[in-house]
């Protein structure tokens, strides 16, 4: 995709440049996890032992303490996700060792098997690979990245596999909610655990409260149709590449954890709390509690200042 320069009322073209070799996109990758995927850095080139015979280009930890598999390559290759295959089988048979290097690296944190992301990382993919990858049904995200001369660097995701079942998500009375499957028909996603569900998190609360959800599942899905909805087992997490608000449901509220500096702000509202040093679940600082339909039209202002955080 082109990408111009602007000088005044000038525009100059800025031209696709090229990585020497993987090690040098890798390295840019690496030094920059948290920025580009919010995950914490574990290991680089980690063999997989003698009979496995492999080597994960980098291991990472996301936000959520799921585990991460990061691959790469500087040209179109199918190789790419025949290797990230291969190492999911591995990861999943050896829990013991990737929870000895997050030890190792990152001390007290206890990974989450009920997801394991795998990221191929390309300058571009084949009709034949995303047809492949759609067909196996495995849980790997495509990127597609593109360098620029001037040093810019444009990554975009291309496939995630996924599951739309916001549609069997009820109200309280019993019948579909028309506004979610509206939202849905938008390409609203959302990713099969099969561990957690939202389900789980909507009995939590009282019946009076579920339509104020299934709005703020609206407003949130509405931003953009490449958003996922995560149910985690104590939050729901909404992301692109990474998270940006989490809800927790309780019995008469919702709690929200943004992608917000609560830093930036000189004073708060009753409903809003600075967690930066305070433990809690959901990932983000910005606390807010939503307690009836007013908190929850306030939210949509810090909703959206938190995608635009994440550079949506």
């Amino acid at each position: 995709m082109p990408l111009f320069k602007r000088e005044k009322d000038k525009m100059s073209l800025i031209r696709l440049s090229a990585f020497k070799n993987e090690k040098e996109l890798q390295k840019l990758i690496e030094n920059n996890l948290e920025v580009i995927f919010n995950c914490r850095f574990v290991a680089t080139e980690f063999v997989t032992g003698n009979i496995h015979s492999g080597r994960i280009d980098t291991l990472a930890l996301s936000e959520d303490n799921n585990p991460v598999i990061i691959e790469y390559k500087v040209v179109s290759s199918s190789d790419l996700i025949n290797q990230s295959l291969f190492y999911l089988s591995w990861i999943k048979d050896h829990h013991g060792d990737f929870q000895v290097m997050v030890s190792r690296m990152l001390k007290d944190v206890e990974v989450d098997w009920s997801d394991i992301r795998v990221i191929c990382i390309a300058p571009e993919y084949k009709k034949y690979d995303l047809h492949a990858v759609q067909v196996m049904g495995a849980n790997i995200e495509l990127w597609e990245y593109h360098y620029y001369e001037d040093g810019s660097f444009l990554l975009e995701e291309v496939f995630r596999k996924t599951s739309s079942n916001y549609e069997n998500i009820s109200m309280s009375e019993g019948v579909k909610n028309p506004i979610m499957v509206a939202a849905g028909k938008k390409a609203a996603i959302t990713r099969k655990t099969g561990v957690y569900s939202l389900d789980e998190h909507l009995k939590k609360a009282e019946k009076e409260f579920h339509p104020i959800i299934q709005n703020l599942r609206t407003f949130i899905l509405s931003l953009d149709d490449t958003i996922e909805e995560t149910p985690k087992k104590f939050y729901i997490a909404y992301k692109i590449a990474q998270n940006f608000v989490c809800i927790e449901v309780y019995q008469k509220k919702i709690v929200l954890y943004l992608k917000i500096n609560p830093k930036e702000f000189d004073s708060f509202e009753k409903n809003i709390r600075d967690v930066t040093s305070i433990g809690h679940f959901g990932t983000g600082d910005f606390e807010y509690t939503i307690k009836n339909e007013d908190d929850f039209e306030k939210s949509k202002e810090f909703i959206n200042l938190a995608y635009k955080n994440i550079g949506g």
